[in-house]
């Protein structure tokens, strides 16, 4: 099925359908008893709101722990009354139809996951033109803010690229053929990670390329990564290392190095535990597999919402649109931490959210309960106990 909307609000709190799951509360958005009993954020205001996620693609592990981390923020906010999350499966038609008809309900704010960059830039005017908060984020629409939409949050891309890119240089010892891994054709993010790259290895001419560039296109798909490279292995006897903006889906092909009789090399990427538990196990035995993470950032939807909310409630604006880029694992310097594994936890989690175990657990499983996302927690509560 297709184009489901998941509302929660209103006097009862609506049955969530997600996939197999049917999940249900007994409590308004927002009005809670931690809502309650919590201090009201300062971007909180004071006027009851309507508040929309609306995601381009929600149907990956990193996309989950995303919807988790919005609808944790949204349930800090008592005058947020109504919750709507809606899920474009990638289909850009259906991401448009969504959007407009989300504006025709008379939604007070908007955040959108715009996948598809410019090609969704209409629609999101279009609901700004009506009167709503529209605040996209993370992949650049096109457009200007105050002009066609309220404010974007972006993130420094290019500044990954320059971490990852440093990494490489220093792990390859400054040669070799590197296979770079995006997401779908065009964003901004995996187009601005390889400007990011190439503004250092224009300093190391024994690093190349291999592939397409200015990245192999992925879609962000796990099923999708694992026949880029497949492809890969089969094209290209030497490959030193690769780079990607979704380190969980290439963790999830390092089968195809198996059967390609391969080692798995270099990797510089967003966190993901499946892929540092990898790691843990092999890298003995497998020395040329060096590994450097980012943060993934799902809690970046926390600054959209808090920028949204704020907007249409009479809330304090928090201080930046810019949401910095962060190093998280380097194995070669441990710092600031050496590659994590929570082998209690799903291999798809990603252990820079800032959700609790018990929150990141139930929203991989597709999983939402107004009573467990409603608690708030230290951003780096997961990390207790690792090393």
């Amino acid at each position: 099925m297709k184009g489901r909307k998941r509302t929660i609000g209103n006097a009862t709190l609506l049955a969530i359908v997600v996939g197999a799951f049917t999940l249900s509360a007994n409590a308004p958005l927002g009005t809670s008893a931690h809502a309650k009993a919590a201090a009201r954020p300062s971007w909180c205001g004071p006027k009851q709101i309507t508040l929309a996620l609306a995601d381009g693609f929600g149907d990956n592990n990193w996309r989950l722990l995303v919807r988790g981390e919005a609808y944790n923020e949204a349930l800090q906010c008592p005058s947020v009354t109504r919750y709507i999350y809606e899920n474009g499966h990638g289909n850009i038609q259906e991401s448009i139809s969504q959007i407009h008809s989300l504006a025709a309900e008379g939604v007070n704010a908007m955040v959108i996951f715009p996948d598809a960059g410019p090609a969704v830039l209409p629609a999101i005017r279009s609901a700004y033109q009506t009167g709503a908060v529209v605040v996209p984020y993370r992949v650049f629409p096109g457009g200007q803010a105050g002009k066609d939409y309220t404010y974007y949050i972006s993130t420094e891309f290019t500044q990954a690229g320059v971490l990852w890119a440093k990494f490489m240089a220093k792990a390859l010892n400054g040669k070799g053929n590197i296979a770079n891994l995006g997401g779908p054709p065009a964003n901004t993010q995996s187009l601005q990670e390889y400007q990011g790259m190439q503004s250092v290895f224009k300093n190391y001419p024994g690093i190349h390329f291999v592939g397409q560039t200015p990245y192999n296109v992925t879609n962000w798909d796990p099923a999708q990564t694992q026949k880029v490279v497949t492809a890969l292995l089969a094209k290209y006897p030497k490959i030193d290392g690769f780079t990607t903006d979704f380190g969980a889906a290439l963790a999830d092909s390092f089968g195809a190095f198996k059967q390609a009789g391969r080692s798995i090399p270099a990797v510089a990427t967003e966190d993901s535990n499946q892929l540092s538990c990898t790691w843990k196990q092999v890298h003995a035995s497998d020395p040329a597999f060096k590994l450097y993470t980012v943060d993934s950032q799902t809690w970046m939807v926390r600054t959209a919402i808090d920028f949204a909310v704020a907007k249409a409630s009479g809330g304090t604006l928090p201080k930046s649109t810019v949401v910095p880029q962060r190093e998280f694992e380097n194995q070669l310097t441990g710092m600031p931490h050496p590659p994590l594994c929570a082998a209690k936890l799903p291999p798809t989690t990603l252990l820079s959210t800032h959700l609790s175990a018990s929150q990141a657990k139930a929203a991989l499983a597709g999983q939402f309960p107004q009573s467990l996302f409603a608690q708030t927690t230290a951003p780096t509560s997961i990390l207790t106990g690792l090393k």
